[in-house]
């Protein structure tokens, strides 16, 4: 149903409004549940515009979630900045664990031509320098293990757990 706005311009539902989002690219169901509710549309005509849109296929939370995956890892980010942002779209650890690990990407292979791009081909002269070669890709979300395969420097395991 259109209602009117003070410029006598028809607001579309929050169905279509959801629709014209997920046209332009792939949401979470969070994402577009606080771009509604931005946008003053009453909470329960959200929740059903998300339901009916998730019935129908075109919103879905594992697809939105390869995709990001996809992208990011194409980006050149680590797992666990992946895991990070897929966890602000309000995605269950198990998915976000399952994706990553049916993610055919290698971290370690990805975290050398992040390296390579950043800081060319040559060697680190120094301690000093590999660790902040290492400090670049814990930044990016590669693992600590990952960064010590790579750049040979000793990384506190701690910066590992997050």
């Amino acid at each position: 149903m259109k209602r009117r706005d003070s410029g006598d311009k028809p607001v579309p539902s929050a169905y279509d409004k959801a629709l014209g989002l997920l046209a332009r690219r792939e949401q979470s169901r969070r994402e577009l549940r606080r771009k509604l509710d931005q946008r003053g549309y009453a909470g329960e005509e959200t929740t059903a515009a998300l339901d009916r849109l998730g019935e129908q296929h075109y919103q879905d939370d594992e697809r939105f979630a390869g995709m990001l995956l996809r992208n990011r890892a194409g980006q050149g980010y680590g797992p666990l900045r992946i895991r990070m942002e897929l966890k602000t779209h309000g995605l269950p650890d198990a998915v976000i664990r399952q994706l990553l690990d049916g993610a055919e990407v290698d971290w370690e292979a990805s975290a050398a031509t992040q390296l390579r791009r950043r800081y060319g081909g040559k060697a680190s002269a120094d301690h000093a320098e590999r660790a902040r070669r290492g400090q670049f890709l814990l930044r990016r979300g590669f693992s600590a293990a990952t960064v010590r395969q790579v750049t040979h420097a000793e990384v506190d395991d701690a910066d590992e757990e997050n």
